[in-house]
C-alpha cells in the first residue's frame, strides 16, 4: 500500500440523511457522526478524501418518497452527491492511481470514502482547477451546453431568456448563449443578483422577480416584454424555475419558440408527493414520466416517421393547428403539448442530473 496520510486510524465525517422533509431541508434531516475508518485499504480499493462537495436542486427530488427517475433516497445513509476527492491511499493491485492524485466520485457528503477504481474519475489538474469537475467541466455544465445548444437550438439575433440565471446552469447558459450571438435576458432574485447577471456573466438585461407579488406575473410578463423590446420575443426559454415565473414568459414566446425545462426549483420546497394541477407539473414530469415532443413545421413535415413512436389518437402531425408555436397544442391533440415523440422528460428534464438534457424535445 502506498499512503499520504499516517497508518493511524483515521475519523471519518458524514452528513447522515435521517428524516425525509416535506417542506423545506433543514439540518433536523441530517444527522453528523464520526465514526473510525482503517486506513488500509483492500487490494483493489482507493481510499480517498473529499476536497470539494457538491449541494444541486436534483438531490430534493430524490428524496420524495415516491419514485422518480430512481427509486427515493435511502434513509439511514449518507447523502450522495458528486465529490472532488484526493486518493490518499491504494490498493496493491491498484494500477493507475497513487496517492496524491485528484478523481471525480459519487462518494457523497463525507470526508473519506472507501471505493473501488471502477467508480472514479482521474481529474487533471493542469488542464483546469479541479473543481471545475463539479462546475463547468462537469455536470452542470453539460446540463447547460446540451439542453441549450441541442435542445434550445440558439441562432445568432434570437433572443434567451433564462430562468435561475445566478445558478450553477443557469450562470453558463448565460455564456453559451452570448457566444452563440444571442441577446440573453436574465431572470433572478434581488438587485445584487441581478447586477451580477448583467456585469459579470455579460446578459444584456436581468429581471428581478423578487419585485413581485405571488398574483403579479401579469406585471412580471409585460417587465419581461419591456426588456425584450417587445411582446412575443422570447425565442428560447431555458426553465430552470417553473412556476409563477414561467407563467409569466409563456405570454412572450415568439412563434415557434423552444423551451428547455431543465428545473423546477419553485416546487421543490415540499408537496412532491402529491398529484397537483396546473403550476404543479413537476408532479407530472417526476413521477409519470411522460414522452413528448410538440408538432411544430420542422417536426411535422421532416421528421415526424423517424420521431413519432406511437401518435396519440386524433393527432394530426400535418394539421395547420400543428405548425402554430411550438409550445400550443394542436386543436384536435388532448395534450396542451402533443404527446408525440420518444423524447423523454421526466426527471431528465427536471434537474437534468448526471449529464441528462432534454434530448431531442423540440
Amino acid at each position: 500500500m502506498n499512503s499520504t496520510e499516517t497508518k493511524m486510524p483515521l475519523r471519518n465525517r458524514q452528513w447522515i440523511y435521517r428524516t425525509r422533509p416535506e417542506g423545506v431541508v433543514s439540518s433536523e434531516h441530517y444527522k453528523l457522526v464520526e465514526t473510525p475508518i482503517d486506513p488500509m485499504p483492500a487490494a483493489q480499493e482507493l481510499i480517498v478524501r473529499a476536497h470539494f462537495i457538491s449541494v444541486d436542486p436534483y438531490m430534493r427530488i430524490q428524496q420524495a418518497a415516491r419514485n422518480t427517475w430512481e427509486e427515493p433516497h435511502p434513509l439511514g445513509i449518507v447523502q450522495r452527491a458528486g465529490v472532488v476527492a484526493q486518493v490518499i491511499a491504494a490498493g496493491a493491485d491498484v494500477t493507475g492511481f497513487a496517492p496524491g492524485d485528484f478523481v471525480l466520485t459519487y462518494t457523497g457528503w463525507q470526508e473519506l470514502a472507501r471505493c473501488h477504481p471502477l467508480e472514479v474519475t482521474k481529474l487533471d489538474p493542469d488542464l483546469a482547477p479541479v473543481s471545475t469537475a463539479l462546475g463547468v467541466l462537469g455536470m452542470p455544465g453539460r446540463t447547460a451546453w446540451f439542453g441549450l445548444m441541442e435542445a434550445g437550438r440558439p441562432k445568432p439575433g434570437e433572443t434567451v431568456v433564462v430562468s435561475g440565471t445566478a445558478g450553477a446552469v443557469g450562470s453558463l447558459v448565460v455564456q453559451f448563449a452570448k457566444r452563440a450571438g444571442c441577446r440573453v435576458v436574465g431572470i433572478a432574485g434581488g438587485k445584487e443578483k441581478c447586477d451580477f447577471v448583467r456585469a459579470r456573466l455579460g446578459a444584456h438585461e436581468a429581471v428581478d422577480y423578487r419585485r413581485f407579488g405571488p398574483n403579479d406575473w401579469r406585471e412580471f410578463s409585460a417587465e419581461l416584454a419591456r426588456v425584450c423590446g417587445g411582446e412575443s420575443r422570447v425565442d428560447v426559454y431555458f426553465d430552470n424555475v417553473g412556476g409563477l415565473t414561467t407563467d409569466g414568459v409563456l405570454p412572450q414566446l415568439a412563434l415557434r419558440a423552444r423551451i428547455v425545462i431543465c428545473g423546477q426549483i419553485s416546487q421543490y420546497g415540499g408537496g412532491l408527493d402529491e398529484r397537483r394541477r396546473g403550476r404543479g407539473f413537476c408532479n407530472i414530469f417526476s413521477f409519470n414520466a411522460p414522452t413528448f415532443k410538440a408538432c411544430s413545421r420542422a417536426t411535422s413535415l421532416r421528421a415526424w416517421p423517424s420521431t413519432c413512436d406511437s401518435p396519440r389518437p386524433g393527432c394530426d402531425p400535418e394539421s395547420s393547428s400543428s405548425r402554430k408555436r411550438s409550445w400550443t397544442a394542436s386543436s384536435n391533440c388532448p395534450a396542451r403539448w402533443n404527446v408525440c415523440s420518444r423524447a423523454r422528460v421526466a426527471a431528465r428534464c427536471l434537474s437534468a442530473s448526471r449529464s441528462n438534457f432534454l434530448n431531442e424535445a423540440w
